[in-house]
């Protein structure tokens, strides 16, 4: 990347993946770190503060204000993922309280100041349940002038994990995913397609834990904790690698052209059933019988990601985090 650094505010449920997200935006030289806003997610919202405060403080990040947002989705019960994430949300890693604070404003006002303060528009990256975004953009619609894009983790065309279909941050909160979608700046969506692809080998984990550095060793302690593929059967799999997960959404900031996108029209199903939350990507070449018959209904174009270049990103992650 080349001129200013971008502008980026972190949404996040930290996270062992959040935190490798946030230790790759808080020393990447393209990207500046305004903020960080929490949710409840991985973790309850309160766990989610305090794992950021202390992965900010172990990334020797300068003064990024932190704030707590909500507690649980719009409609219905916060459903946390600790069975992945460990009781803490940080693999159980037993790391110590920060000594940092969050701010004393809520996630919403911080969302609000910061991007309306910015210079420059922000890039808003949300890597967790998109309730706070929803509440930002339904009470403080203003903010979208100086927001540049949204990229969020979020959403699959083909395969779920909490559901058959359905990706965890949508399907914890259906309704504030489907408010993103009107949020009316460009959206990509790096969804479980390319999320689950971008694998940092066994070896540069064993190297990353055996750093000196406090930073470069949570990335490799974090690393350890995650599963490098969804089939741990799969021929030729090593078992020490691990998986970048949420940090892959920050990497397509800070370099977008290792990211195949194509622009889709995307809904979110908030029906109850089977498929509440599922991501629905129309690729379909042509209309079909439904919008011949019963009309063509507007849906949000988004910029999907297909594919991804996964030894580019891997590279830029170590490059950033491994060898400070």
């Amino acid at each position: 990347m080349s001129g200013q650094p971008v502008p980026v505010i972190i949404d996040c449920d930290t996270g062992v993946d959040d935190a490798l997200a946030l230790l790759l935006a808080v020393r990447h030289p393209g990207l500046e770190l305004r903020a960080v806003t929490c949710v409840a997610g991985n973790t309850d919202v309160d766990g989610v503060v305090r794992n950021t405060l202390t992965v900010l403080e172990r990334a020797g990040a300068g003064d990024v204000p932190v704030a707590r947002g909500a507690e649980r989705p719009l409609l219905e019960a916060a459903r946390s993922a600790r069975h992945v994430h460990g009781a803490d949300g940080m693999g159980d890693l037993g790391l110590p309280a920060p000594t940092r604070r969050p701010a004393d404003i809520d996630a919403v006002g911080l969302l609000r100041r910061e991007i309306l303060a910015s210079p420059r528009p922000v890039t808003l990256v949300p890597t967790a349940p998109l309730t706070n975004i929803a509440l930002l953009l339904r009470t403080h619609p203003e903010v979208t002038r100086n927001i540049e894009r949204i990229v969020f983790m979020g959403g699959a065309v083909a395969t779920g994990n909490a559901t058959p279909v359905a990706e965890f941050n949508v399907w914890h909160d259906p309704e504030a995913a489907a408010i993103l979608l009107t949020a009316g700046v460009p959206i990509t969506m790096y969804g479980l397609d390319v999320f689950q692809r971008v694998v940092v080998p066994g070896a540069e984990v064993r190297r990353l834990r055996a750093s000196t550095e406090p930073g470069a060793r949570l990335a490799g302690e974090l690393l350890a904790h995650r599963p490098a593929a969804p089939d741990p059967d799969a021929p030729e799999s090593d078992d020490a690698a691990g998986g970048l997960g949420d940090a892959g959404a920050v990497c397509a900031v800070a370099d977008p052209e290792g990211l195949t996108t194509r622009r889709l029209p995307v809904e979110v199903s908030l029906a109850p059933g089977p498929t509440r939350g599922q991501t629905i990507v129309d690729r379909r070449p042509r209309p079909g019988e439904a919008e011949i018959h019963g009309g063509d209904r507007e849906r949000t174009m988004v910029d999907v990601a297909l594919d991804v270049d996964v030894e580019r990103y891997v590279k830029l992650y170590l490059d950033t985090v491994g060898r400070p």
